[in-house]
């Protein structure tokens, strides 16, 4: 559950734009939700964890990590179910360099991997 702190964050962010509105909505203390994202939701109660993820519409499943589902992401999905090899590599590449950009982290592109 370490990736699921930051996308909680996020979607709190973007969605409630304060923790205070969000932990209104959610019925839960502020200070429980200060909590578990400064420190983590791995140590947060896990029935508190699923009514976040609800809420903020992020999908837990099994063996994955946490994905927050919004029109974006679905449209993404849907859209990339009709590439070819070589528009799945484009857009694995550009998701890997944004996603450095991101969280300022080097990304190794694997160029054996060309599209053909």
């Amino acid at each position: 559950m370490e990736g699921l702190t930051p996308i909680i964050k996020k979607n709190i962010k973007t969605k409630y734009k304060s923790v205070r509105r969000f932990s209104e909505e959610l019925g839960i203390p502020q200070s429980t939700v200060v909590s578990a994202l400064k420190k983590g939701v791995s140590g947060t109660a896990f029935d508190t964890v699923c009514k976040m993820c609800s809420l903020l519409d992020i999908k837990l499943v099994e063996g994955m990590y946490p994905v927050s589902f919004d029109e974006d992401m679905k449209e993404i999905i849907e859209k990339s179910a009709y590439l070819d090899d070589a528009g799945k590599h484009t857009l694995h590449t550009v998701l890997l360099m944004e996603y450095a950009r991101c969280t300022k982290s080097k990304v190794e592109l694997d160029y054996s991997k060309k599209a053909e």
